[in-house]
């Protein structure tokens, strides 16, 4: 990556930044010019190559790349094993504070994730049920209270650190368990309340709010969020007034239809795979709440001599099957001319599972309320037939229906 850095004032303009300096030593020369000047370890050093040096450099703590290249041959790393035993040098408050300290270094440096990792350290010491491996105390009564105290402090501020990293429920918890040590803490009170409001858990972020403005009614912090919560909660409680009417006219128009369909004596039902219409469902209109409205459905023309269709979104029930036919034939596809108002018959299936040859004067509403058709899924289905090749189709569709 290329990066541009300002010159300073005392910069030498003679040299040229467009050419690599001569005669620069690389490391493995510089390694040779260290290992062939005089000193007391001069042999001691000049019996290693460059290789090994950097080998016995990568098993110390500072450069080690790897734990597996860090140990020796019978897997033991004597300085890495010492830095490890430093951690349960102390009693367990000790070393739990000592994790603390570290985390609240990175939290100066907003380096979130690593300061959680030291709080969780220092968690993990409190719970540690073995004794043994940590110092014995000088007054255990004065230990057990800083235990607790550590305790509550440093979920509180690991509930910070996954405030700060959008860990929500994690805060939740976090603060949750700092609360049950103390009650009264204001700032588990607060983290929980942010996190609760972030995940838009309103009244439950409210619940936790009020409860920590009661304990303290001049946190300035509080209040804001309190205000914030609030101002939420009148907007949803607007949503939700908005989403119960638009589901209470659902209810209403949906009884309305269901309604009309049976004054009307027209027979509906559904399938277990009904097909996507999107918008065209069947619909009182122009009020869907008005019982003088008319029903329109949506109507799809088949043609099954040719395997084409038509959809007709809104074919009011009124509308008689010439009104439509008349402008949709003839069609652009057909090529022989066989689909012409005078040359074509319609057709609907039964509810026995026949077919009914319809009038194309007939309205959609007296094709349909003759208790012998039914409407299915939603969906009004009309055969459009050429005369010359109905018996053909006819006698096709008693085949098929009666296999």
């Amino acid at each position: 990556m290329s990066r541009i850095e300002e010159l300073p004032d005392d910069f030498d303009e003679r040299i040229d930044l467009n050419h690599a300096p001569k005669d620069v030593p690389s490391i493995e020369e510089l390694y040779d010019q260290h290992i062939s000047a005089s000193g007391p370890s001069q042999n001691q050093m000049s019996s290693k190559s460059f290789e090994e040096i950097v080998q016995d450099m990568s098993k110390t703590p500072l450069f080690m790349n790897s734990l597996d290249e860090a140990t020796n041959d019978d897997g033991e790393n004597i300085m890495l094993e010492a830095i490890k035993a430093l951690q349960h040098e102390g009693t367990k408050a000790e070393v739990a504070q000592g994790f603390k300290e570290r985390g609240n270094e990175m939290v100066a440096e907003k380096k979130w994730k690593d300061a959680k990792e030291f709080y969780t350290k220092g968690i993990t010491v409190l719970a540690d049920q073995d004794e043994d491996k940590w110092d014995k105390a000088e007054d255990q009564t004065a230990e057990e209270e800083l235990r607790v105290l550590l305790n509550e402090q440093l979920h509180l501020n690991r509930a910070r650190c996954n405030l700060e990293l959008k860990n929500y429920r994690s805060t939740i918890l976090d603060s949750a368990a700092a609360l049950r040590i103390n009650p009264s803490n204001i700032k588990a009170h607060y983290r929980s309340a942010s996190a609760l409001f972030a995940l838009d858990k309103v009244l439950e972020a409210l619940d936790v709010a009020s409860r920590g403005f009661k304990l303290d009614p001049n946190n300035t912090a509080l209040k804001k969020l309190l205000d914030q919560i609030r101002g939420r909660m009148k907007v949803k409680e607007a949503e939700d007034r908005r989403r119960l009417a638009e589901l209470r006219r659902r209810q209403q128009e949906k009884e309305a239809l269901e309604a009309a369909l049976k004054e009307r004596k027209i027979i509906v039902r559904g399938s277990k795979q009904p097909p996507n219409l999107e918008d065209a469902t069947i619909r009182l209109s122009p009020d869907p709440l008005s019982p003088t409205s008319l029903l329109e459905f949506p109507v799809m023309l088949l043609y099954p001599m040719h395997n084409q269709t038509d959809l007709i979104k809104a074919w009011a029930e009124k509308d008689a099957i010439t009104h439509h036919l008349s402008y949709i034939l003839p069609l652009p596809w057909d090529n022989k001319n066989e689909y012409k108002l005078s040359t074509v018959e319609c057709y609907m299936d039964t509810i026995a599972g026949g077919l009914m040859k319809v009038g194309k004067k007939l309205t959609l509403l007296e094709a349909l309320a003759n208790g012998k058709t039914e409407v299915v899924d939603g969906l009004v289905r009309i055969y459009v037939v050429p005369m010359s090749l109905a018996p053909q189709w006819i006698e096709e569709v008693k085949k098929k229906r009666g296999k």
